[in-house]
């Protein structure tokens, strides 16, 4: 039994998750929050130009580098951040914060709490919006649950990125959450289209 538990600790990076609550959602966010997981669309940068989403690619790229050494993986892994993140009107850089904070970007990390994948994903959301048949370790998944989930909290929250963050990781009203995810958000990944800066 003892050695089973160790080959788990070895195989799972146990990651930052709270004790984030199961809650009704009004039948019209339900069907809402539903239609954004089963939108089938594949992943692709969702920028004015090529040469624009390329910049950004590269930029994001360096910075992972040594997390992510594999360059296909890490530049896969950047467009689907980007192109969820846009999809459900978030800033990239934030989601890559908050995925660099709930799982340093560990596509099989699992929480004590049993929270799965990059974005820490509780599986109730699979029964509240999803299939039971979603893999939540799928990058994708994962990368979809996650993005809509905290859409919806910021939704709730009116704006308020310190509260729906606080919510997203069931850690409403601390400030330890919030601040890690922005200082990751600022420290890392924040980016400025240097095109843009020279104009």
């Amino acid at each position: 039994m003892r050695y089973s538990f160790l080959i788990g600790l070895f195989f799972c990076s146990f990651a930052f998750a709270g004790a984030q609550k199961e809650e009704q959602l009004s039948s019209n966010v339900q069907t809402a929050m539903q239609r954004s997981i089963n939108d089938g669309q594949s992943p692709r940068l969702v920028f004015a130009t090529p040469a624009e989403g390329e910049a950004w690619l590269a930029a994001m790229s360096v910075r992972l580098a040594k997390r992510i050494p594999d360059e296909f993986i890490r530049r896969t892994l950047l467009t689907a951040i980007h192109y969820e993140a846009s999809r459900a009107g978030l800033d990239p850089q934030l989601v890559l914060g908050l995925v660099h904070v709930e799982s340093g970007f560990n596509r099989y990390a699992l929480s004590v709490v049993g929270a799965r994948g990059l974005m820490q994903v509780m599986p109730f959301w699979q029964r509240s919006i999803g299939s039971s048949g979603h893999n939540l370790f799928d990058m994708n998944t994962n990368l979809r649950y996650g993005c809509t989930i905290l859409r919806h909290y910021l939704d709730m929250e009116n704006g308020d990125y310190f509260r729906a963050l606080g919510r997203y990781n069931g850690s409403l009203g601390r400030a330890e959450y919030p601040n890690l995810v922005y200082g990751a958000w600022k420290n890392y990944y924040a980016y400025t289209d240097t095109k843009l800066a020279e104009k």
